[in-house]
C-alpha cells in the first residue's frame, strides 16, 4: 500500500467538514492522513475535536501579524515543519495571499457552498434564494488567487425548495459538503486528479472531468 499523504486542514470555526475528513481518512484504504489542524482562532471548536482525535494542532492568530504575508509565512513554515503535502481549507475565514496559493498550487483544496462559478463570495444562501434558482449545491476546487475560483474537483447538487429559508437550505448544503469533500480529497491524495489548463481530469476510467454527485435528498 502506498504511503498516505500527510494532509493539513485549516479552520476558523466549528470544524464540521474537518470532522467528516477525519472520519473518512480513518479508513485503512484512505490515501490521505489528517496529520495537522491549524486555526487562526484559539476558540475554534474544531481544534478541540482534532485534539480529541489525537491530531496535532496549531493556533496561528492572524491578529498577531502586522501583514498578511507574515501570517501566511507562519502557516507555510508550520506546514513544511510537519511535512504536509496537501492542504484543505474548511471554513477558514481568511483570504490567502497569491504567493501562498501559488506555492501550494494544485495541492490546496477549498469547499464553497454553491455550484461554482455561480454565487461566489459571502451570503451565498441568501443570494441563491433571492435569485430563485431551482438547484444549488457545493463545490470542492483547487485554489487560485481569485476568491472561490480554480479547477473543480467535485460538486454535489442540492434542490432548492419553495419554502426554504437560509437556515434550512444551508443545512442541506452542509450535508452535501460532508459527502463531497472526502471524495475530492481522496481523488487528489490518490493522484487521480490531473490539471490540464484550468480544468481537472479525473483518472478513474469513467469521468473525463470533475466528479458530479447525484442531487442530495430533499
Amino acid at each position: 500500500m502506498a504511503e498516505r499523504r500527510r494532509t493539513a486542514v485549516l479552520i476558523s470555526g466549528r470544524g464540521s467538514n474537518l470532522r467528516t475528513l477525519i472520519e473518512a481518512c480513518g479508513r485503512p484504504a484512505a490515501s490521505a492522513e489528517i496529520a495537522l489542524v491549524i486555526s487562526n482562532r484559539a476558540d475554534a471548536a474544531g481544534i478541540e475535536h482534532a485534539r480529541a482525535a489525537g491530531i496535532a494542532t496549531e493556533v496561528i492568530p492572524h491578529g498577531a501579524f502586522a501583514t498578511q504575508v507574515g501570517f501566511d509565512n507562519a502557516i507555510d513554515r508550520t506546514l513544511h515543519e510537519q511535512a504536509i503535502s496537501v492542504v484543505c481549507l474548511a471554513g477558514f475565514m481568511r483570504v490567502l495571499s497569491p504567493w501562498f496559493v501559488e506555492r501550494w498550487r494544485d495541492r490546496l483544496l477549498n469547499i464553497h457552498p454553491s455550484l461554482l462559478p455561480a454565487f461566489r463570495g459571502l451570503d451565498t444562501h441568501r443570494r441563491v434564494l433571492a435569485a430563485g434558482v431551482r438547484f444549488t449545491g457545493c463545490t470542492v476546487h483547487l485554489v487560485r488567487a481569485e476568491v472561490d475560483a480554480g479547477p473543480i474537483v467535485a460538486q454535489a447538487a442540492v434542490p432548492v425548495h419553495q419554502d426554504d429559508t437560509e437556515h434550512s437550505l444551508a443545512a442541506r448544503v452542509l450535508e452535501a459538503e460532508h459527502r463531497c469533500y472526502p471524495i475530492a480529497l481522496e481523488l487528489l491524495a490518490s493522484g487521480r486528479v490531473r490539471v490540464i489548463g484550468e480544468r481537472t481530469v479525473i483518472d478513474d476510467g469513467t469521468a473525463p472531468d470533475a466528479v458530479m454527485l447525484n442531487p442530495a435528498s430533499p
